[in-house]
């Protein structure tokens, strides 16, 4: 019987890259999304995409939540660019599929078979895909049912889905994991943490951790646009303080939040929002020395960095890395541990 001949790939996946040459798949333009996998790629039969909730919500506005336009605007973005990567925000998402095809240079101890169904904890933006058909789109929910293939690289981590947890379910907390993951690592007992777009669902999963995290001594304050989701954190008891306003009201959210801490800020603040332009927010409200996590991909890092130089403000800005080692188990404990939360999520996303 002839054997198979593979391409050789590199490890980061440059190989996919069509334009500008020399990048990495991330930042390019445009990979070739060729559904036929070098020596060291694992084929994935895709599922479900979830799309990052800042890509999803420009997506929304763009396409006055017209679901059909909305299937087109995607459907083109992947066309054009051989991966879901929105033009205007940057940010992708993940998936969740079969395994179709692993090649022979696949690393053996990532102990993964033909048949296993995972989730990719890597970024649509760097991720070939090839969508044949968009089956189901609904504007409210950012995951999108699709007949589609998609390549991981060498690098590439996922996790294989549990079995005590619903496919979408799954999907929707391993989206988010590196901010509850980040939480755990940043928030110490007794701090005071401010999460701005707290209702969302990493807010939800950023303040069980943190209220975890926090104990007896600590504060947690969570800023909401949104009466409803506010609404949601007090009945779940996920915060201690809650505040209804606009986050990018810059003053407005300030005023109120050194009001709840005595005028001392905070030492921790989580940015969630998938809006632009709560940087300065964010900035005001963490005191000397703190630290602000931007999870959100709405962010401008220019206007974090060069606000904060603005302001006078000495304090740690963190890029919201989707990555931290331990972070998709971490976050589907939290699923597993809080029964409010996974009837929250199973009600949205099953």
């Amino acid at each position: 019987m002839h054997k198979k001949e593979y391409k050789k790939g590199c490890r980061y996946g440059t190989h996919r890259v069509v334009s500008p040459v020399g990048t990495l798949p991330q930042p390019a333009e445009k990979l070739d999304n060729t559904m036929v996998i070098y020596d060291n790629e694992l084929l994935i039969d895709v599922s479900t995409l979830n799309i990052d909730s800042a890509s999803y919500t420009q997506i929304k506005q763009s396409c006055n939540g017209d679901a059909e336009k909305m299937k087109k605007m995607i459907l083109s973005i992947v066309d054009e660019r051989g991966k879901m990567q929105n033009p205007v925000t940057g940010s992708g998402g993940m998936l969740i599929g079969t395994v179709k095809e692993i090649g022979p240079n696949f690393p053996a101890n990532k102990k993964i078979k033909v048949g296993d169904k995972i989730a990719t904890l890597v970024s649509l933006s760097l991720t070939p895909l090839q969508i044949k058909k968009i089956e189901h789109l609904s504007p409210d929910s950012d995951q999108v049912d699709v007949e589609a293939e998609a390549i991981l690289f060498e690098s590439g981590i996922f996790a294989v889905l549990p079995d005590d947890i619903p496919e979408k379910l799954a999907l929707a907390a391993l989206d988010v994991a590196g901010a509850p993951a980040q939480v755990d690592r940043l928030v110490t007992e007794g701090d005071i943490v401010c999460i701005i777009g707290g209702g969302g669902k990493s807010g939800i999963l950023c303040c069980y951790q943190a209220m975890k995290n926090v104990g007896n001594y600590g504060k947690v304050i969570v800023v909401e646009f949104s009466n409803s989701n506010a609404q949601r954190i007090i009945d779940m008891s996920l915060a201690t303080d809650v505040i209804v306003a606009d986050a990018t009201n810059v003053m407005d959210v300030y005023n109120k939040v050194m009001k709840i801490t005595g005028g001392r800020g905070c030492d921790v603040t989580i940015n969630n929002v998938n809006v632009p332009s709560t940087e300065m927010t964010s900035i005001l409200v963490t005191k000397g020395q703190g630290c602000v996590y931007f999870f959100s991909m709405a962010t401008s890092f220019t206007k974090a960095a060069l606000g904060a130089e603005g302001v006078g403000k000495d304090i740690n800005l963190i890029v919201g890395n989707g990555y931290a080692r331990g972070h998709a188990e971490l976050t589907l404990n939290i699923i597993r541990e809080s029964e409010e939360i996974r009837n929250l999520f199973e009600k949205i996303y099953v």
